[in-house]
């Protein structure tokens, strides 16, 4: 039971504040593109904050608690949306018979129902089958609605199945354990009253409010910008993409994806979060058709993905909006080719490249001699083969450039903190020079300089 962390006090302002602590404790699931599903109502809020900062989707899991006959607020069992029941020993101590709890499951049911109907009335369930599964809500007493919320999901075959809450009673978060692959709790106190007693603020959620986190864009509540849906007709193709600018921007950069990658890759969307944090906008969009991602042929065709990202770079150079923003370039595994490719054609357009896991050898040596952009090689340390390609291109590129070693990474930076930490290499890099609105020299440099770095 990972996350589970005892302690004598802890009180949160409110449901925010939990929920941005519950983040950060999560942050592990970061890239994986979780789907977090939140226990209505008091759940949602949580749910909308971890949703938004682990780059997840957020859904509601609809169970609800079966009251003891002596006191409805007293759980003796749950009900989920399938209307399977399930039952607590306190059951039985209360004299809760058959007849009444199938009145009670019926009554819950229809409440489900209602709900589901009025905070998805245009759409299904989220299907958690092979995805990644958060469920949250704002505190544990019995446990009986999360246990009852977990033994549905399973049913599902999830790939991962997480339950997570701010505060929990010992005993309850100690019968998850059988149900969930992981239990992430931030305080268990001994002597456990009641949710609420651990928060400042814990106001009612009602249904406007549900409807509202659920409609909110995706990363609004992380303080991050909106993506903007953008389209590029291109004569061999119409390439879907998002657009996101914060504020005053100081920068745009540009993504191409590669390895038959697209604009949902959650490792690039994560490092667009962090660029977003600091100020810089973003653009991801699709290189390839659907077709073409599974073309073998189509991925490994440099050219044709140089042409359509420098047909990107030309369109976004003559908008009025984002044209006089300074561009940076980054590429992932045959999409870093293709950057340095369109790096060394428009060395007046280009002012910094990043590439991670790249296969920059593919842009050929005549290319690598023309890019003069400052450029920034990062590599996983196990990626044996990779890093040695990319120390061998690094000495034929001229200009300021960088290869930054993440330890213990391997390819696609699965290992917990690897992709964070070439994350913010990339950030900080992107930073350095979109920051100081640096233009490349138009003559090639006469001597080249290259460093080789670990990241911490």
């Amino acid at each position: 039971m990972k996350g589970f962390l005892p302690s004598r006090t802890r009180r949160y302002a409110d449901r925010g504040d939990a929920g941005r602590q519950l983040a950060t404790a999560l942050d592990s699931y970061r890239g994986q593109r979780p789907l977090v599903l939140a226990i209505p109502r008091g759940g949602v809020p949580i749910g909308r904050i971890v949703a938004d900062a682990l780059d997840g989707d957020l859904d509601v899991m609809l169970v609800r608690k079966l009251g003891s006959p002596i006191n409805c607020e007293v759980a003796i069992g749950a009900v989920d949306e399938q209307g399977r029941v399930q039952l607590t020993a306190r059951s039985e101590m209360v004299g809760a018979g058959m007849n009444y709890v199938r009145a009670e499951a019926a009554r819950q049911l229809a409440v489900i129902r209602k709900r589901r109907a009025c905070y998805s009335p245009n759409a299904h369930p989220a299907d958690p089958t092979g995805r990644v599964v958060i469920v949250v809500d704002d505190g544990l007493a019995t446990g009986a609605t999360m246990r009852a919320a977990l033994h549905a999901l399973r049913q599902h075959h999830p790939a991962a199945l997480v339950a997570a809450v701010p505060v929990a009673a010992p005993d309850s978060l100690q019968s998850l354990e059988d149900l969930a692959d992981d239990v992430v709790c931030l305080h268990a106190p001994a002597h456990f009253r009641a949710v609420g007693a651990f928060y400042e603020d814990f106001h009612p959620v009602d249904d406007t409010e549900v409807m509202r986190l659920l409609s909110a864009p995706p990363r609004a509540a992380a303080g991050l910008p909106v993506a903007e849906p953008v389209t590029f007709d291109l004569p061999d193709a119409c390439l879907p993409g998002d657009l996101a600018m914060p504020p005053h921007a100081r920068g745009l950069v540009i993504f191409a994806h590669g390895s038959g990658a697209d604009r949902d890759s959650p490792r690039d969307r994560r490092l667009a979060q962090f660029l977003q944090q600091a100020g810089m906008g973003t653009l991801l969009f699709n290189l390839l058709t659907p077709e073409e991602e599974l073309s073998r042929a189509a991925v490994f065709d440099i050219a044709t993905l140089a042409c359509r990202l420098a047909s990107v770079v030309a369109k976004v150079r003559v908008d009025p909006a984002l044209g006089q923003l300074p561009l940076g370039l980054f590429g992932a595994g045959t999409g870093a080719a293709a950057a340095l490719v369109v790096a060394a054609q428009r060395p007046r357009d280009i002012v910094a490249v990043v590439l991670r896991s790249g296969r920059p050898d593919l842009a050929g040596a005549g290319t690598l001699a023309r890019v003069t952009a400052p450029t920034l090689l990062v590599v996983a340390g196990e990626d044996r083969q990779v890093l040695s390609l990319n120390r061998a291109a690094q000495r034929r590129i001229p200009g300021k450039n960088e290869l930054a070693v993440v330890p213990g990474a391997t390819h696609l930076f699965k290992e917990p903190g690897t992709l964070e930490a070439a994350s913010k290499l990339a950030r900080d890099w992107f930073a350095r020079w979109l920051g100081a609105r640096a233009r490349p020299p138009r003559r090639k440099p006469t001597g080249g300089r290259y460093t080789d770095r670990l990241a911490g």
